[in-house]
């Protein structure tokens, strides 16, 4: 045979659900969107077409709707847990499963009436999580995106490089925005070890990533990436790396000199392309990076 097979993965993608849970009059809402992604014995379903192997698609879709009601959500960390456990413990050919979830969040609506059912969508970030597990150890690497956060001054940049193509004047008070794009992995890897309260961790890890934000002084968007990542590190001992991506939301001031006005750091032209692209991982010392350099293949 000229060719041979090489890595192969299948499931099912983007499993919409939302699992409402009743406490009362008092209802909760938990809103995923679940992808699975099998991997194992799966060599003969490509060489010759036997199915003998493969769980279909289908019944990986109704496993997410069945585990919502059997298990609940309490997380989206936890959910993907228990799906990935189950496929690999309940299917022999099935040697890794890895599950990838996108929560979106909703907000109480306060109202005088009756109950408390009525909710608006969340506009900020979306969360997200990647749950791996090859039947011993799990991977789960949980982070967010699209979280738009400003600092309208204490932001510099000068002292660059110039050659003959450069026309960037200096900034010494500048606007610094970005739409955050994060990955923190974790270090829990055994069922022997506790594990983290993963609705806590996903707080706290956005607290000290948005106060590094306010707090640093920034000479550039690379040593305010550097800042965020350093206190996740520093504070949440659960977390050995984190991975961003971070776009330069530029902002540029407008000359308003030919309609006879001064522009004194007051209006800006927000642009939305081209924009500087900013990515790094900052580690806890002595681990070794293990999230994906290019976060869109996460």
């Amino acid at each position: 045979m000229p060719t041979i097979l090489g890595q192969n993965q299948y499931g099912k993608a983007e499993n919409r659900v939302v699992k409402i849970t009743r406490d009362g009059a008092t209802h909760h809402i938990k809103d995923l969107n679940v992808s699975v992604s099998l991997s194992g014995d799966m060599d003969e379903v490509h060489y010759s077409g036997s199915n003998a192997n493969v769980l279909p698609t289908d019944t990986t879709k109704n496993t997410v709707y069945a585990f919502a009601k059997e298990h609940g959500i309490e997380s989206a960390e936890q959910f993907g847990i228990h799906l990935a456990r189950h496929f690999v413990t309940s299917q022999e050919p099935i040697h890794q499963a890895r599950i990838r979830i996108e929560e979106y969040a909703w907000e109480r609506i306060e109202h005088s009436g009756k109950g408390a059912h009525s909710f608006v969508r969340q506009g900020q970030e979306t969360r997200v999580t990647q749950v791996t597990y090859d039947g011993s150890s799990w991977e789960v690497v949980s982070g967010l995106k699209d979280l738009v956060v400003m600092n309208s001054t204490d932001s510099e940049f000068w002292g660059y490089v110039k050659d003959k193509y450069t026309t960037l004047p200096e900034a010494y008070d500048r606007i610094l925005a970005t739409q955050v794009s994060a990955r923190w992995r974790f270090n829990w890897t055994d069922d022997e070890e506790e594990m983290p309260n993963w609705d806590t961790s996903y707080e706290q890890v956005k607290k000290h990533m948005l106060q590094a934000f306010a707090e640093t002084y920034s000479l550039s968007l690379q040593q305010t990436l550097y800042q965020m990542g350093s206190r996740i590190i520093e504070n949440r001992g659960e977390i050995d790396e984190v991975r961003f991506s971070l776009p330069n939301k530029h902002h540029f001031l407008v000359d308003l000199e030919p309609f006879g006005l001064k522009n004194e750091n007051e209006v800006y032209l927000a642009a939305d392309r081209a924009y500087g692209l900013i990515e790094a991982t900052v580690l806890r010392d002595g681990r070794e990076p293990k999230i994906p350099v290019d976060l869109t293949n996460l």
